[in-house]
């Protein structure tokens, strides 16, 4: 983050401007838990490249947390969705990305016995339900070096 920048968390309007961006109440309610925790985040700001064949393509995780944890809120978890992390996961496997999801026992695909929470266990993901875990914001800041493949959008 740049030296002169605040969190989105903490710019003016609050919380209230930071739910008019949020793609889902789930993201609004995780948001919301982290603003009122006085834990200051960044919402939709990195985009991660990496390559699916046949072509390059960009991440924008959900939340940064300022000890480097990426964190992606999950409501539906596709098969679009899991490439897309297996992928970002091989081509960036410093970064530290762990899943939110609203329902941890949901099957990946109707009839499937592997749940979300199984499919993340199985990648090496950590994974939490309904809400972010206090030990996870109380986490020590990763020392990772980004590299010119995750940048930080403009506003």
């Amino acid at each position: 983050m740049a030296k002169n920048k605040k969190p989105q968390s903490e710019k003016a309007g609050g919380f209230s401007s930071f739910r008019n961006k949020c793609r889902s109440r789930f993201e609004e309610r995780i948001g919301k838990e982290l603003y009122t925790k006085g834990v200051p985040f960044e919402y939709e700001r990195l985009k991660i490249k990496f390559e699916q064949p046949p072509k390059p393509r960009t991440y924008t995780p959900d939340f940064v947390l300022p000890n480097g944890i990426i964190i992606e809120a999950k409501g539906r978890l596709t098969v679009k969705t899991r490439q897309k992390h297996e992928y970002v996961q091989t081509q960036h496997p410093k970064l530290d990305i762990r899943f939110v999801f609203q329902r941890a026992k949901n099957p990946i695909y109707k009839g499937s016995k592997t749940t979300y929470a199984d499919w993340a266990e199985k990648k090496g993901f950590k994974w939490a339900e309904k809400r972010i875990p206090n030990e996870w914001l109380k986490e020590p800041k990763k020392n990772i070096t980004l590299s010119d493949k995750v940048v930080h959008k403009k506003k």
